[in-house]
């Protein structure tokens, strides 16, 4: 008994022993686990760009959750040369670093033209280090490296039609010529644009034509330019001759009776549904409302047209009809003798017999058919390079969308749906999404003297 007393005791002294040595063994391991952890820092960079065309802004996101950031550096590395953009050390804290900087965010701009890069491509390097006693006492490192293509050279344009006129609520086309990096072309009327498309018939490159427009209620002189931009962002400009015509546009009464509206408002029960309200505020709301709906949705039609032209010579006018409304009349709205409301007509409405034909006024492929809100029954038809035209208020359509059509086709018959009075067609010109005077597509002296002149500077250039 006493000998196994006596061994029981030893075995308690060797453990109470070996408690000490064990301890400071686990904190050499914890220590060095920790002094020489191999987790990395965890690094972002946004945006990683293409192409560096100006001063860009970069991101940078780092953390660190172990042993802290350390160092910092960022730097563009172009042929043999390498250029530092920022280098930055974070300070240790604390025991292990506890209070030492863990996440850091930064945005740096790094400016192609101040740095004196050169054309071409130039590789971004972004590194953090920890404080790791690992790779010889520098650290974890994590590196992020992006390639990019310098470009900082705007791509060239010119005009090559000249003489340009072109009316308030009028059209206009201009051929210019742009180099081989431009991506984007067209031309700016103030804060409008009109995209410019390449013509493939040359055997000159970048040769390009662009239909534009004035907006009908245009007050002042407007800025018109050619715009570019290449595949790095580069934009340029250049000025072409263009003499802007002022127009003056007939206002017109309407009065509006409570038969009207009670046509009006049966018609546009589908959109009304429950609205509260008087019969002239219901009308306001399909005038106002629903007229914008109508208008953003056809301004999104350009967004497909055809880059080639469609359509071929003067265009057609509905077959013995008389003028009831012009395009651009100023509607100002009576109701029992009360102004309501004032609207701008943006076409032209014609009257024939009832249930008469309606011809494709030229050549295109159908952009819509079907019910257009106001315009009722309603055609509109892309005829390539942002050209399109509307026939509104139809008895009944013939065609389906993306049906090719030929000038003179029948698409429909006249009517009185949407907000229409009596049978009659609502014809408009659309050019960029912007509605202009038909008359002009109807005068062969104006296409001529406007359109095909400048179209013929391309032929002769094939």
């Amino acid at each position: 008994m006493e000998k196994t007393a006596k061994r029981r005791a030893r075995r308690v002294a060797y453990a109470f022993a070996l408690v000490p040595i064990l301890v400071i063994l686990a904190a050499f391991v914890w220590f060095f686990v920790n002094m020489f952890e191999g987790e990395k820092p965890v690094v972002s960079v946004q945006p990683l760009p293409k192409f560096l065309s100006k001063s860009q802004g970069f991101t940078l996101h780092a953390s660190d959750r172990k042993r802290g950031l350390r160092t910092c550096r960022v730097s563009l590395k172009q042929g043999g040369r390498e250029i530092t953009v920022l280098e930055k050390k974070f300070p240790f804290k604390g025991f292990l670093n506890r209070r030492g900087v863990h996440e850091y965010e930064k945005q740096i701009f790094v400016d192609p033209s101040a740095l004196g890069l050169a054309q071409g491509e130039a590789d971004l390097y972004v590194r953090f280090w920890d404080y790791s006693r690992r790779g010889g006492g520098d650290g974890n490192l994590t590196l992020v490296q992006h390639k990019m293509i310098v470009d900082t050279i705007p791509p060239g344009i010119r005009p090559i039609s000249r003489m340009h006129n072109v009316n308030v609520g009028g059209s206009c086309v201009v051929v210019y010529q742009t180099s081989s990096d431009a991506q984007e072309t067209g031309v700016y009327v103030d804060n409008l644009f009109f995209p410019g498309f390449p013509v493939e018939s040359t055997q000159e490159q970048g040769i390009h034509v662009c239909y534009f427009a004035i907006p009908h209620n245009e007050s002042s002189k407007p800025s018109i330019t050619l715009w570019a931009k290449d595949r790095a962002g580069n934009t340029a400009k250049a000025g072409f001759y263009c003499h802007v015509r002022k127009k003056k546009f007939r206002v017109d009464r309407v009065n509006i009776t409570d038969r009207f509206l009670d046509q009006v408002l049966a018609y546009f029960s589908y959109y009304l549904g429950d609205t509260k309200g008087s019969k002239i505020s219901k009308f306001l709301k399909i005038n106002n409302d629903l007229r914008n709906e109508n208008h953003r949705f056809i301004s999104k039609l350009k967004e497909k047209t055809s880059p080639k032209k469609l359509w071929e010579g003067t265009w057609i006018r509905l077959k013995n009809a008389a003028t009831m409304a012009r395009y651009a009349d100023h509607r100002i709205y009576y109701y029992k003798g009360k102004k309501v409301d004032e609207k701008d007509h943006l076409g032209i409405d014609l009257a024939s017999l009832a249930n008469s034909a309606v011809q494709a006024a030229n050549s295109g492929r159908i952009a819509f058919a079907g019910r257009l809100g106001i315009y009722g029954n309603t055609v509109v038809i892309d005829h390539g390079q942002g050209i399109e035209s509307l026939y509104g208020h139809l008895s009944k359509i013939e065609v389906s969308a993306d049906q090719k059509v030929r000038k003179g086709d029948i698409i429909g018959y006249t009517g009185q749906t949407g907000l229409a009075g009596g049978d009659h067609l609502h014809f408009s010109v659309i050019v960029g999404g912007l509605f202009v005077n038909p008359i002009e597509w109807w005068d062969s002296h104006w296409l001529e003297d406007n359109v095909f002149r400048k179209l013929a500077l391309i032929e002769r250039s094939s």
